[in-house]
């Protein structure tokens, strides 16, 4: 079985902090993730993805991150559902981040901030930086040369002006 996620975008807020009875750190936050495509008005949509980072990782979150920060999350797709205060039945699905990468530089001008990276294991057992930033991070330049590549914003449709022949047995939905 495979259960693996990585994401890219921004976050919609400030990560929020608490403490377990046990004093075990746990933040949650949303990142805002771009689609690759545009719906019929030519607007770029977003999906909105809860995540959630344990003990140190998730320290480092909350005193790094903040509204509108780059972020990449690598991790995994949980659910779970409890009893809501009306008596219904509430699910949640979340990405549990086991390890988050700060893409952009801090803004007080630490560029140093862009390469850390602050991984835990599992539910966030145990904590290190990798220091080797996040993999996508910075090859757009060294890729924009190659032929054939396309950046995941362009619209590789953008300037053709024919119209696109689809069949509806071609749709995946």
């Amino acid at each position: 079985m495979m259960n693996r996620v990585i994401l890219v975008g921004r976050l919609t807020k400030d990560p929020e902090l608490r403490y377990t009875p046990n004093g075990v750190a746990v933040a949650t936050f949303t990142l805002a993730v771009n689609r690759s495509f545009t719906n019929q008005q030519g607007e770029r949509e977003a999906d909105f993805i809860n995540c959630v980072v344990w003990r140190r990782p998730a320290e480092n979150v909350a005193n790094f991150l903040k509204k509108g920060s780059l972020a990449g999350v690598d991790g995994r797709v949980q659910t779970r559902n409890f009893e809501g205060q009306d008596g219904r039945r509430v699910y949640v699905t979340e990405v549990l981040a086991e390890s988050v990468q700060f893409l952009e530089p801090k803004s007080g001008g630490n560029d140093n901030m862009q390469r850390n990276s602050f991984a835990g294991q599992g539910q966030g057992q145990g904590s290190g930086g990798s220091g080797q930033g996040f993999p996508f991070g910075d090859n757009q330049n060294r890729n924009s040369g190659n032929q054939g590549y396309t950046r995941v914003d362009d619209d590789p449709f953008a300037n053709d002006g024919q119209p696109i022949d689809i069949s509806d047995d071609d749709l995946p939905f």
